[in-house]
């Protein structure tokens, strides 16, 4: 338990002070802006209780805001995030026979549940960021043309973390 809380301490600031530091002002003309920092609630273990995952992503939300600017937009879409994942993960992982195992990791739940997990919840986090940023329907197309392209760029670089710090499962 308390290694599980270092570890998560850990990634949550790497991935935080990477979002800030790195990714910033990283982006391909605003169509496509890369958001690591999501990783952090992707990869939180099956058996946290919702109100601590609630609250673990609305901190995570509202830190990338102090940074960013945005005022509360990042805080609600990982709060959205968040009941996604819960509904996801009770969806998938009953069904699938992953009851025994402790955090949805690429190396763990393998790629195909894994890439599926990580772009539907990239896609939700991104549509409830865009939409509540331009917060118009004229822009209607172009919101969601950011939203299927940032969900793509920030999915390829989730994975990309992912197999860097790949452990494959020992059975």
């Amino acid at each position: 338990m308390g290694r599980a809380i270092i570890v998560n301490t850990i990634r949550f600031i790497l991935l935080i002070a990477t979002q800030v530091f790195l990714l910033k002002n990283t982006g391909y003309y605003n169509l496509s802006v890369p958001y690591l920092y999501i990783l952090f609630i992707l990869l939180l273990p099956f058996n946290i209780p919702n109100g601590l995952l609630f609250l673990l992503a609305f901190i995570t939300g509202i830190s990338i805001d102090v940074f960013y600017d945005t005022l509360g937009l990042h805080a609600l879409a990982c709060s959205v995030m968040a009941f996604v994942r819960i509904i996801f993960i009770s969806v998938t992982v009953q069904r699938d026979g992953f009851d025994n195992e402790p955090e949805p990791r690429l190396g763990i739940m393998g790629f195909r549940w894994f890439i599926f997990y990580a772009l539907i919840l990239a896609f939700f986090h991104h549509l409830f960021l865009f939409s509540f940023e331009a917060f118009r329907i004229s822009e209607f197309g172009y919101t969601i043309i950011r939203v299927l392209l940032s969900a793509l760029l920030s999915t390829c670089l989730i994975l990309i973390t992912e197999f860097v710090f790949y452990r494959k499962k020992v059975r």
